[in-house]
């Protein structure tokens, strides 16, 4: 097996390996690319985008500084949006349904390391896959980790840390994410107080 193989296999793999190595420059070059283009220009954000990711639905918006590793494993919906300072490292297969929304400075890591210090030094990770289902919305600074499902309609809490699976169309938060409450259709009605004028 070659390093890539074994890297989209789930088993130990060697990161320096010289066409993984290739293949992360590749893609660390187009989102430099992307992430000097104008806000405004979505037709050429959206081309990037395209080159970049293994899949793309329609109604794209990744908004600068967007980083991933190798973006081919990133896949994702139609209505898809990033806010601001977005980090995938997908090692392998990171998939969005359809209208997810991600907030600023958030993360999604299937990467990870051996425990044993050794192995780290010789430059030894492994990964799991991250799924997200549709209409799932992250708060800002959400950090998600290897091996995750996110069901369909979840709300993940600003600031939360995804160690684990998440059920569908519940209200999740906190350092473990866990879900808090179910999300219903008394939530449709809910809107942030605004300041008053006096």
């Amino acid at each position: 097996m070659t390093e890539k193989e074994k890297m989209l296999s789930g088993a130990l793999y060697n990161a320096g390996d010289p066409e993984l190595v290739w293949e992360r420059d590749r893609a660390k070059a187009l989102c430099e690319k992307l992430n000097v283009l104008p806000s405004g220009d979505g037709p050429a954000r959206e081309r990037v985008l395209s080159q970049l990711f293994g899949h793309t639905g329609g109604n794209i918006v990744v908004n600068s500084v967007f980083w991933c590793d190798y973006g081919y494993n990133i896949r994702v919906g139609d209505n898809f949006y990033v806010n601001h300072n977005c980090l995938i490292l997908d090692c392998m297969p990171v998939t969005f349904g359809d209208n997810v929304m991600i907030g600023p400075n958030c993360g999604f890591y299937t990467a990870s390391h051996p425990m044993d210090a050794e192995r780290r030094r010789a430059g030894w990770e492994y990964a799991a896959p991250i799924t997200v289902g549709s209409d799932v919305w992250f708060g800002g600074g959400v950090t998600v980790l290897p091996g995750v499902t996110i069901g369909d309609g979840a709300v993940i809490g600003a600031g939360s840390v995804v160690t684990r699976n998440i059920p569908p169309h519940v209200l999740a938060a906190g350092n473990p994410c866990r879900p808090v409450r179910p999300i219903t259709q008394e939530d449709g009605t809910i809107q942030f107080p605004r300041e008053s004028k006096a």
